[in-house]
């Protein structure tokens, strides 16, 4: 797996073998597996049924992929995390900053059931054994835990979500709903695409450039007149300690997901053929 320039590794790959023989691997966060009662993880393409462009671990009903190899695929997360498909609970991503309270009640939904809600990139719950699952493939997973409220939450953050702090709205969204403190919470950005695979226009690049971004290392020049390097991560970074966690609650992934295509989904270095990698986030009996 290739790595960002970073000082250490921060993502931990891991390996998971069945007693039927299967092997799947996926990612998790040091800090996050610090904490009592949580499990997490962020997988990777490996450890599936699905075939072709969704080879194997495949978590998307949407892009074509057949429905019964998806179910599969979830149920062997599902196993891994110590539970079953029945618990996760899924976000419908439009690239909003909505976030969703979730309760007993939506157990199953995007995976065995409908979901009776749309425009949610945002999840947040104080109940144990719900699964949280949103859906990636070069955008940024942010992962939220509480560990003195026992509060989780898991958020979709692209481009437009970054602009619009999607995660100063899943901090304020806990504080408000639950008495979380900011200094209290534990989180971590995952694999996304990183800064020498995104080019973006002048148009987006404007966004960020008439926002609130203090760090000149979050635009750079591009390859070509009039585009721009944008960097996802660091953009993040910003938002969150800008919110009231510490540094050193926070990590910041080291994995590019288009530098890793074999390995991780990516939308840009596929063209589109592509299924869905998922960050997965539990809150467990206390």
């Amino acid at each position: 797996m290739i790595r960002a320039d970073r000082n250490k590794p921060v993502m931990v790959q891991n390996k998971f073998e069945s007693n039927e023989g299967q092997c799947l691997e996926y990612l998790t966060f040091p800090k996050l597996s610090q904490l009592e009662g949580i499990r997490h993880l962020f997988t990777t393409r490996l450890g599936g049924v699905s075939k072709g462009i969704y080879s194997s671990m495949n978590l998307s009903f949407t892009r074509g992929d057949e429905e019964e190899a998806v179910l599969e695929n979830y149920r062997r997360i599902s196993r891994l995390l110590g539970t079953d498909a029945e618990h996760v609970v899924c976000s419908d991503q439009t690239h909003t900053v909505n976030i969703r309270y979730v309760t007993k009640e939506d157990a199953g939904k995007g995976v065995v059931r409908p979901r009776d809600y749309q425009d949610i990139d945002g999840l947040i719950t104080d109940v144990e054994e719900l699964c949280l699952a949103t859906f990636y493939a070069d955008c940024v997973p942010l992962y939220f835990v509480d560990p003195v409220k026992r509060v989780i939450g898991l958020a979709h953050s692209g481009w437009r979500g970054t602009v619009e702090r999607m995660g100063e709205h899943m901090v304020k969204a806990m504080v408000e709903r639950f008495g979380c403190r900011p200094g209290d919470i534990i989180a971590a950005i995952g694999p996304s695409i990183c800064r020498d695979c995104y080019e973006i226009s002048e148009e987006v690049a404007v966004r960020f450039k008439e926002g609130f971004w203090a760090d000149k290392e979050v635009l750079s020049s591009g390859k070509a007149p009039g585009k721009y390097q944008l960097d996802l991560w660091r953009a993040n970074e910003e938002v969150l300690l800008g919110t009231g966690i510490l540094p050193e609650h926070l990590d910041v992934t080291d994995v590019c997901t288009c530098c890793n295509s074999d390995y991780l989904f990516s939308h840009r270095a596929s063209h589109g053929q592509r299924g869905n990698l998922g960050a997965f986030l539990m809150l467990g009996k206390s």
